[in-house]
């Protein structure tokens, strides 16, 4: 009788802590927040299933990696995918000025967003707080096919988000 008694008192403080426990602790941080839609970087040609890619098809707006790297993954070795130059990635033919258009969906507030082909930084734009942003980068100095790495730093954390678009400059 007695086990009985303590297993139901078990079970009903279970029941009452648990959701106290769900609230109380730091829920593990999502990282989907905002990624380069147009032209499509990797990682929205792995959403679309343009190319087959691992974990990044479900989640393309979570290449979130600590600010100044310079990888297509953001150091994240669940997109290692998006690192890779020899997969079938579909090149935006584009002209000398190109505009790179960001897809949110959760909003931080943005200290800056840098474009680079290689080591060399071809854009440079200070946050913005609107809903729709959209940065037009000069490639002149560029002509055939590039890899062009943007980047969205993120005011308030360490953190930054990442993505490889892949173009022809005509």
């Amino acid at each position: 009788m007695k086990t009985s008694r303590r297993r139901l008192a078990a079970t009903a403080a279970g029941l009452v802590i648990a959701p106290v426990v769900a609230v109380v602790l730091p829920a593990a941080t999502a990282y989907a927040h905002g990624y380069v839609s147009a032209p499509p970087s990797r990682q929205a040609q792995c959403a679309q299933k343009v190319v087959q890619c691992g974990q990044i098809q479900y989640e393309p707006q979570s290449v979130e990696g600590p600010k100044g790297l310079r990888s297509c993954s953001g150091g994240n070795g669940r997109f290692s995918d998006l690192d890779d130059d020899a997969k079938a990635w579909r090149v935006a033919s584009v002209s000398k000025s190109v505009t790179f258009t960001w897809t949110f969906t959760a909003k931080h507030p943005s200290r800056d967003y840098e474009y680079y082909i290689g080591d060399k930084r071809i854009g440079y734009f200070k946050g913005d707080r609107s809903s729709l942003v959209a940065h037009t980068v000069d490639l002149s100095g560029y002509t055939g096919r590039q890899k062009v790495l943007a980047i969205w730093n993120i005011a308030d954390t360490a953190m930054a988000f990442y993505a490889c678009i892949d173009v022809q400059v005509q």
